[in-house]
């Protein structure tokens, strides 16, 4: 078992249909954007491409951590560009970093996988990092530029 960065699978097919909106003014029913969340997983668990949805199996359990994970701050909306000189990419990154405050996990964890809380808490995409533990600290993921090359979601024609 390992976790593999990825962006879901199954997100990809959803995007066609208007299952997930990361934008502020939303052309769905609903009058707000989707709430997404991130939730952290341990070393040993499988999150990856094939995911689904968000799970309890292989989550981190520890003080202060929340099943579910944290909220994702989303007040930027996904961007696009095509051009003559540049292929299609359409992008996103959360608008502030991923933070889950004086938690203690102390078996190690290496992924956190974004979820749409508001769809049935469908997988959007899972991240990897270096293995980590924490005793009573603050971890922060840092988000990255929100840029056709850089963005956290990135999607291009060819």
């Amino acid at each position: 078992m390992a976790n593999t960065q990825s962006m879901c699978t199954s997100f990809m097919g959803e995007l066609m249909t208007a299952t997930h909106n990361f934008g502020t003014a939303p052309i769905r029913a609903v009058t707000t954007a989707d709430t997404f969340k991130a939730a952290l997983y341990l070393t040993s668990a499988t999150i990856n491409a094939a995911s689904t949805v968000y799970t309890t199996s292989g989550e981190v359990s520890g003080t202060n951590y929340t099943a579910g994970g944290v909220t994702v701050t989303n007040a930027t909306p996904p961007t696009a560009t095509n051009s003559s000189a540049t292929a299609g990419v359409a992008f996103f990154t959360p608008s502030a970093s991923i933070v889950y405050t004086t938690v203690t996990l102390s078996t190690a964890f290496d992924c956190v996988l974004i979820y749409n809380n508001s769809q049935s808490t469908k997988a959007v995409s899972a991240h990897t990092f270096g293995s980590q533990t924490i005793t009573a600290g603050t971890f922060t993921l840092t988000m990255p530029s929100n840029t056709t090359t850089t963005a956290l979601l990135r999607l291009a024609t060819t």
